[in-house]
């Protein structure tokens, strides 16, 4: 009996948690054109805070970004500014030249939900660390 009650408590527990993850496409560099800039918002897959999805805005895009997911904003070169909100907000500004930057998706402990932080990550750990995440649909 103990084991059948396992049992049912893994697969319970599975199916929770396999709609917290994002499935996609695997990580695909994207190409911009000329004069744009490449910011790549993403979010490493935990299962602390899986349930929060805010819009993340950089220029006049929004998306909401699962854990385990990234997103792609081609935006003209210029001044960007990213932005999220949830309990509180977090915004970066970027002088966006043509070249590719990268946010890492965070969240905070917060006092109702969590607090959500885009981090302005190095390309050496976030190309790293990108090769996780699947494109957000």
């Amino acid at each position: 009996m103990k084991s059948h009650l396992a049992i049912v408590a893994a697969a319970g527990l599975a199916l929770v948690t396999a709609g917290c993850a994002a499935q996609g496409k695997p990580f695909e560099p994207v190409n911009a054109p000329l004069n744009h800039a490449i910011i790549y918002v993403y979010r490493p897959y935990s299962y602390n805070s899986s349930l929060l999805h805010p819009a993340v805005q950089c220029g006049s895009e929004s998306v909401h970004i699962r854990p385990g997911a990234y997103h792609a904003f081609v935006v003209p070169a210029g001044r960007v500014t990213c932005r999220v909100e949830g309990e509180t907000a977090d915004e970066v500004d970027i002088d966006a030249e043509p070249r590719i930057y990268y946010l890492q998706e965070r969240f905070a402990f917060g006092v109702l939900s969590g607090h959500p932080q885009l981090n302005p990550m190095d390309s050496d750990e976030a190309q790293t660390e990108i090769q996780s995440c699947v494109q957000q649909p």
